[in-house]
């Protein structure tokens, strides 16, 4: 006992000696908390519109009246030829045209029935998607209110519509924020455990220290403890000061769940997470070694973690690369105890299966880490 407290604070006193990892370690995290959430949403917005209209009817201009009146479309034309639209689609200056026909009021009064054009930039497939989408969305709305204009003239009498409302559970404002912030805090947690044990302990091999270190009584696990238990304490710093400083303060964000237990998941979290850096250091000769082999699995883990993707709509393969992510694992966690306030029971299943994980890690660093210095 006593001598890992003497490696401890060895290890703090190097940790604060060097002020370019303090940065990295605090301001970094911070500072990508506050700016990545602002930037990484995912609500389509300003969709640039190019609108044909060979009618010019009123009803015409009822429906671009309400296309402009959405806060997601921007009509950034107006003409009344295809062929003069159709370059704003090879200049990226138009994401989707609505053409509409000649005689489309006369038409649909008459037989009740017109076809509209609708031409969609499928570059940026996500947009091109939702875009339709919500373009299809507002001609229904547009054709259902002329239906119920039609059916009340014609039948003379006053027709209730059907009214839906709609309740939101878990994040009833809609807020994409409430969604990513928790998402985004896991993954600096994991960046900064992942890759400060591993370049720590790679660092103590180009100086040639942990040479020495092995042929002193210093127990090999004593050693292993010195390295990971200041980096254990260090990820629940800062993942205190994003859950309880930028997501309280800042986004407005209150777990609705249980703290111990967020804490208690995150304290097996950050075993198994620095189990990752350890073995990563065990295969690593230098530091830009480990920093490329860290590089290569925190973008499997940030891209395979459900953090963008819902895990869901991912193909199956990638989904058996998700459930070998301890990272989606606690984004669930994360999400599920501070947006639905989840106990126990709920999250009882990823509590083992990170349990798992942080025995595995740790389990193959240590023999991986005895057998190349052994």
């Amino acid at each position: 006992m006593r001598t890992l407290r003497f490696l401890l604070q060895k290890e703090f006193r190097q940790i604060f000696r060097n002020t370019t990892i303090l940065r990295m370690i605090i301001a970094v995290p911070i500072i990508q908390l506050l700016i990545l959430p602002l930037a990484a949403d995912f609500e389509i917005k300003n969709i640039n519109v190019a609108v044909v209209d060979q009618d010019n009817s009123s009803f015409s201009k009822k429906l671009i009246e309400k296309i402009s009146a959405s806060n997601y479309f921007h009509i950034t034309s107006w003409s009344s030829s295809f062929e003069k639209t159709y370059p704003l689609f090879e200049n990226d200056k138009a994401d989707l045209i609505l053409e509409i026909p000649a005689h489309f009021e006369r038409d649909l009064v008459r037989e009740n029935h017109q076809q509209l054009f609708m031409a969609v930039n499928a570059i940026n497939g996500t947009k091109a998607l939702v875009g339709s989408s919500y373009l299809t969305g507002i001609i229904r709305d547009f054709n259902g209110d002329l239906r119920m204009q039609y059916v009340q003239q014609t039948a003379n009498a006053q027709i209730v519509p059907i009214e839906i409302s709609s309740v939101n559970w878990y994040n009833p404002l809609m807020n994409y924020r409430f969604f990513m912030v928790p998402g985004i805090l896991v993954v600096l947690v994991t960046m900064v455990g992942s890759y400060m044990c591993a370049l720590n302990i790679v660092k103590e091999k180009e100086v040639g220290t942990i040479e020495q270190i092995n042929v002193t009584p210093i127990k090999k696990h004593q050693f292993i403890l010195g390295k990971l238990i200041p980096f254990w304490l260090i990820g629940n710093f800062v993942f205190s000061v994003g859950l309880w400083v930028i997501a309280r303060f800042v986004y407005g964000i209150i777990p609705l769940g249980s703290i111990g237990l967020l804490y208690a998941f995150l304290a097996v979290y950050l075993v198994a997470l620095l189990g990752i850096g350890l073995l990563v250091s065990t295969y690593s000769s230098t530091q830009q070694q480990a920093m490329s082999l860290a590089f290569f699995l925190m973008m499997i883990f940030m891209l395979m973690s459900g953090l963008f993707t819902p895990v869901d709509s991912m193909p199956e393969w990638a989904k058996w690369i998700a459930r070998a992510n301890p990272v989606t694992y606690f984004i669930e966690v994360v999400r599920m105890v501070i947006l639905k306030g989840s106990g126990f029971k709920d999250i009882s299943k990823h509590f083992l299966v990170m349990a798992g994980f942080a025995v595995f890690f740790n389990s193959w660093a240590v023999i991986n880490y005895r057998k190349r210095s052994g």
